[in-house]
């Protein structure tokens, strides 16, 4: 393992004025794309099956914390982006520089672990995908998931913008296959959506299933990945041009994350209308929803869900990859062959694969060990994003601070109480 070079893509690194220059729309549409590359990671197939489940066991209960989830998501992924675009550098690149040696090695080492616990959702996803609709067998639809995410990552060698794009497409799909599904249903109940906007609880199954939603949704290894994505995409010639790329990152960070968001209400609320009735509340694995769309809907609608879960788990798979090379190189100023860590970190997803585990119990269990990831990336994000001696003039406003410690607050707390009923402790 050999000391990394500073983090540059001499290929992928343009101009603003380069940029524009290819045309009023083609020019802006151009300054699109880091939030939607993150935004897959908030629709991996981790999502189905805590949404799913969420929906067909609690019905539109559980809707605010999907919508809560993802207006978080934008805040976050904003403050991170912004963070790369500020200062031409990661959020583990700027750790390493501002902590000591130790705590970026324990950054580093909880964030491995969350890589290998987003590998779990990922492959396991796409394999399930694969073997929907196509019949492939568990453990051979992961390792073609291992080939298929290599040769997108391959793309981000010959530029930015294609890896972008294919990123985008695969999203796409999977957008198109659950607003599809939607409103293929017929069933929905709008007012019961409206009240499932109303923040309440109905016993631990639904904190549970809250703190599985949060972590399937603000995923910490897309925290690091979009300040990378941001620093090395577009330089700004001065402040006038960084004020321009930050205006349409915010643009970026809305309509990106909003879609993701608009994917996910979808898929609580398919499973809500479906599956929450008698005798089918407990339905909540990844072929028995496939199998019920089948018989309920109609094969297209099954055939767009397999569909859209090869394509979360092919587009996050490569992303992750993506976001678990910046982690290394940025804490620790290492880096080692994609090849390498693809295989290191699905690993554990071969065993589940192997071993015939539950897939969408394993995708629950990852979702929850993502959420307790979270605050070692916002504690950092916010820590850094809010001191003016880094972000100059795009230092957090005071109240931008505040609602991120907010947030953070919020997501700590929910671990704890997680915490506290996995280990029974009394009254709670």
């Amino acid at each position: 393992m050999a000391k990394q070079k500073p983090l540059e893509d001499a290929a992928a690194s343009a101009t603003l004025s380069s940029v524009l220059s290819r045309g009023r729309i083609r020019g802006r549409l151009a300054l699109l794309g880091p939030a939607f590359v993150a935004s897959v990671a908030y629709v991996d197939p981790g999502n189905f099956a805590t949404n799913f489940q969420a929906g067909g066991a609690y019905g539109y209960l559980l809707v605010w914390v999907v919508v809560m989830a993802n207006l978080v998501a934008i805040l976050v992924q904003y403050l991170t982006s912004k963070l790369g675009l500020r200062t031409g550098k990661s959020l583990p690149e700027i750790c390493r520089d501002q902590y000591r040696p130790r705590w970026n090695a324990l950054l580093w080492i909880q964030a491995e672990v969350v890589a290998m616990a987003t590998d779990l959702a990922e492959f396991t996803g796409a394999a399930v995908g694969l073997n929907m609709v196509f019949g492939i067998e568990l453990l051979p639809a992961g390792l073609v998931t291992g080939v298929i995410a290599l040769g997108i990552l391959a793309l981000e060698k010959r530029g930015y913008r294609r890896f972008e794009l294919v990123i985008i497409v695969l999203l796409a799909f999977v957008s198109f296959g659950f607003l599809a599904d939607f409103f293929a249903v017929g069933r929905q109940s709008y007012g019961d959506i409206l009240n499932g906007l109303i923040p309440h609880f109905e016993g631990g199954g639904t904190i549970n299933l809250a703190v599985g939603i949060i972590g399937a949704t603000v995923m910490p290894h897309v925290v690091y990945l979009h300040s990378a994505l941001q620093s090395r995409r577009i330089r700004p010639a001065d402040d006038l041009e960084r004020q321009v790329l930050l205006r349409f990152d915010r643009w970026d960070c809305v309509l990106g994350l909003g879609l993701a968001g608009l994917v996910n209400l979808s898929m609580l609320c398919i499973a809500a209308a479906l599956f929450h009735r008698p005798g089918l509340t407990g339905i909540n694995d990844l072929g028995q929803i496939h199998q019920h769309l089948f018989s309920l809907v109609g094969k297209e609608a099954a055939l767009a869900f397999g569909i859209a879960l090869i394509a979360s788990g092919l587009a996050s798979a490569s992303v992750g990859t993506y976001a678990g090379q910046i982690v290394m190189a940025g804490f620790m100023g290492w880096r080692i062959p994609l090849i390498l860590r693809r295989m290191l970190t699905m690993i554990p997803s071969l065993l589940v694969l192997g071993f015939s585990v539950n897939p969408t119990t394993a995708l629950i269990f990852s979702q929850i060990v993502l959420s307790f990831g979270i605050p070692f990336a916002l504690v950092p994000l916010v820590l850094i994003t809010r001191r003016r001696d880094i972000m100059g003039d795009n230092v957090n406003g005071k109240w931008t601070t505040r609602l991120a410690w907010l947030i953070s607050g919020v997501i700590v707390s929910l671990n704890v109480l997680l915490l506290c009923r996995v280990f029974g402790l009394p009254g709670i």
